[in-house]
């Protein structure tokens, strides 16, 4: 008996493993959209943090470099956490079922 719940054990990791994959292989194809400056500045991602664009209003490359700078940043970072917040939204249908321990992050 004990052998063949390890056998079922096993059999549903693996289906797990494989869920997994197909679900980050997707995350790869999702894009979000992180802007700053009230969307003078945007940066396109997808969820497995691989930019695709950025895109910058040409009324910003004038002489305030500084300005620029942290409003490319805070796209960049919006962009991100857009992009971590989806792919939790999307794996967390895997992992509901899991003993995890409360604010357990995956590793995706």
């Amino acid at each position: 008996m004990m052998k063949n719940q390890l056998a079922g054990l096993m059999k549903q990791a693996q289906a797990m493993q494989d869920n997994m994959k197909k679900a980050q292989d997707a995350l790869a194809l999702i894009e979000v959209e992180g802007q700053a400056g009230a969307g003078m500045v945007k940066v396109v991602m997808t969820c497995k943090n691989d930019v695709k664009r950025v895109s910058i209003d040409p009324s910003l490359l004038g002489d305030d470099k500084d300005m620029l700078e942290d409003l490319v940043a805070a796209a960049f970072n919006d962009a991100v956490r857009k992009a971590e917040s989806t792919a939790s939204e999307k794996m967390s249908g895997l992992t509901a079922g899991l003993p995890l321990p409360p604010g357990f992050k995956m590793p995706f």
